[in-house]
Parts: C-alpha cells; sequence; structure tokens
C-alpha cells in the first residue's frame, strides 16, 4: 500500500512553478499516486474600502479565476500530460487557508509547494505561504526552492 496516494501541488503559475514540477512528476511516478493542481487567487474585496466599487472588483476577480484556469490546463499540458488524470482546480481566497482547507478536504497525502525564498524585507512585506503551510497543514509538506542548481 503506497504512502502517499494523493498528492496536491499548489501553483502560483510564477516561474518558480516549473522548477517543482519534476519533482512532483517523480513522487507521483513512485508512489502510483493523483495529482491535484491547485492555484488561489488572492481576493480583493479590501479593496472596497479605497472606494474601489465592488462590481468592478468582482469582475476582476472572476477575470482572473478565469485566466488562471487557463493557465493552470496550459500548466498541466506541459508538465503532467503523461500522468493521466490530473484534478485541476482554482479557487479564490487568502492562499494559505485555502491551501490547507482544500487539503482536509481532498484528503490528501502530501503537499508539495515551492517556495521563493525571500528574505527581509520582502519576506516581512509578502509574508511566506509556504511558512504558514507547513505551519498548519494536516499532512506532511515538502518545500522545494526551485532556484537551486541541481546536478
Amino acid at each position: 500500500m503506497s504512502m502517499f496516494k494523493k498528492i496536491l501541488f499548489p501553483v502560483d503559475l510564477s516561474e518558480a512553478s516549473p522548477g517543482v514540477a519534476p519533482v512532483v512528476r517523480t513522487m507521483a511516478e513512485k508512489f502510483n499516486a493523483r495529482v491535484y493542481l491547485l492555484f488561489v487567487a488572492r481576493v480583493l474585496h479590501h479593496y472596497a474600502a479605497m472606494y474601489v466599487p465592488d462590481p468592478s472588483i468582482s469582475r476582476f476577480e472572476s477575470e482572473v479565476l478565469e485566466g488562471a484556469e487557463k493557465r493552470l490546463y496550459e500548466f498541466k499540458e506541459a508538465h503532467f500530460k503523461e500522468l493521466g488524470e490530473i484534478k485541476v482546480e482554482v479557487l479564490l481566497g487568502e492562499v494559505a487557508e485555502e491551501i490547507v482547507r482544500y487539503a482536509a478536504d481532498e484528503k490528501v497525502d502530501l503537499i508539495i509547494m515551492g517556495t521563493h525564498g525571500r528574505k527581509g524585507l520582502d519576506k516581512i512585506v509578502f509574508g511566506s505561504v509556504a511558512d504558514r503551510v507547513v505551519k498548519t497543514s494536516p499532512v506532511p509538506v515538502m518545500v522545494i526552492n526551485p532556484f537551486t542548481h541541481r546536478e
């Protein structure tokens, strides 16, 4: 019996995501696991406090979700075509919270995600989604720095 039957790969569709894909693919093949690709778009309703009309925010969020879904399917084709059935999901919310909630809801066994390796002021300003997921996840989390050189 395999230890990891369901692997969640939350992606941000940045330049970091393709660097993590080979690790996810290898783990999925090794454990004969199903891969769940997840993109979480950040909620923008806090801009309503700045007098941005709610319909404008809602329209922009729906366009982001639509564009992200298209890009996520392209990402799947580019990096996971040979794996067979992969579940693709795009959600709207606070990124770390949605990743952890999705992992629990789908009963995944492992989360594999990239990190941008931010330090100093960048980390203070932007925070670390990976740190928050590691600290709150109900399942093991493997964090990959896609920018490190591998031979």
